[in-house]
């Protein structure tokens, strides 16, 4: 299966660089950026510091990169961090966290993945030198394995206040947080105002190849360049990526409201139709979860790649779909014919 007739919803990671954007790259202006010399580079971070509400920013290559960062500039040896059972820091950075920072996870469960004040309080070490110390909280949003569930501006601005007060430093795991900015209809920089620290990925939905950023004060962006370069981070005239970043940066936004409302049309046409479990009110962002409660997720992924439609098994009766701008309106009505037909035949 190649080009045009896959029908890949298997991640927005997927997205490749148009025209446009290599072009932009073929072109960039580049230095040393060790050295700190790359004008393009310095371009994007003075950018994407803006856009987030933030005194500064760093580019690095992945979004488990800017996420370790942050946990490591914030925790000390014995710390303890607390997120959601499902989080991206925890479940899917190779323990990252343990590895690099010797911070330990305390993590509890929540359907939405965000938690609120009254569930997380409890988590909370008293100050006994038996315990570690609790220093962290890290907010993902949205929230990948929930299903790109989106938390509020209030619901936030909430777990910040409630972070600051009991002397926790909030990190957001902003992967796709300009999704959960636009499903909120806000502005980003106001969506992660008062943080320690966020981080936000250009290879997702934005649409560039290869890139992230961790942002946050001047301060804390002077130790995470330290930290970068002892986690292999740093880069040479890697304005070349940095274009493509500042491009997707620019001109990403706009569009992911597409993505967004092309996974409820596909949620819309088939929820109800018997072995397809779907439950509309999680549906808020680009990724959308299929349930398969009668029949192996696997037997529905096998079906729909016969007909050139990929998605992710993400469970044993689950499939994650995941909508992206390399889509096109024939892709998603091949992928609701695929759901249709497969949910008839297993009736």
């Amino acid at each position: 299966m190649t080009g045009d007739s896959i029908a890949d919803f298997r991640s927005d990671t997927l997205t490749k660089p148009d025209a446009a954007m290599r072009q932009a790259m073929a072109e960039a202006e580049v230095g040393d950026d060790v050295f700190g010399e790359d004008p393009t580079i310095h371009q994007l971070e003075a950018e994407a510091a803006s856009f987030l509400g933030q005194e500064a920013a760093l580019f690095v290559p992945s979004g488990t990169m800017a996420n370790q960062i942050a946990i490591h500039g914030h925790c000390q040896s014995g710390d303890e961090l607390i997120c959601e059972e499902r989080s991206h820091v925890f479940l899917y950075e190779a323990g990252a966290v343990a590895r690099w920072s010797s911070t330990q996870c305390r993590t509890f469960g929540c359907e939405s993945g965000f938690g609120t004040p009254d569930l997380i309080k409890p988590l909370l070490r008293d100050d006994d030198p038996h315990q570690p110390i609790s220093r962290l909280l890290v907010i993902e949003n949205t929230h990948n394995m929930a299903g790109g569930r989106v938390l509020s501006l209030q619901g936030m601005a909430d777990l910040v206040n409630f972070g600051h007060a009991h002397d926790l430093l909030v990190h957001v795991d902003g992967a796709r947080i300009v999704n959960a900015a636009v499903a909120n209809g806000v502005p980003t920089a106001d969506l992660v105002g008062g943080v320690d620290s966020v981080s936000m990925c250009f290879s997702k939905g934005l649409g560039a190849p290869v890139g992230s950023v961790v942002a946050g004060s001047e301060a804390f962006i002077g130790v995470a360049k330290r930290t970068r370069k002892a986690f292999g981070g740093g880069m040479r005239q890697v304005g070349i990526l940095g274009a493509a970043a500042l491009l997707a940066l620019r001109e990403g936004p706009s569009r992911l409201a597409i993505d967004h409302a092309r996974a409820r049309q596909v949620a819309d046409a088939v929820q109800g139709l018997g072995p397809v479990g779907i439950d509309l009110d999680t549906v808020e962002s680009n990724i959308l979860m299929v349930d398969t409660p009668d029949h192996d997720a696997q037997d529905l992924m096998q079906f729909l790649n016969e007909r050139q439609i990929l998605a992710m098994v993400f469970g044993p009766k689950r499939i994650r779909m995941v909508f992206h701008r390399d889509q096109t309106d024939d892709h998603v009505q091949r992928c609701v014919e695929g759901l249709t037909d497969w949910a008839r035949q297993r009736s």
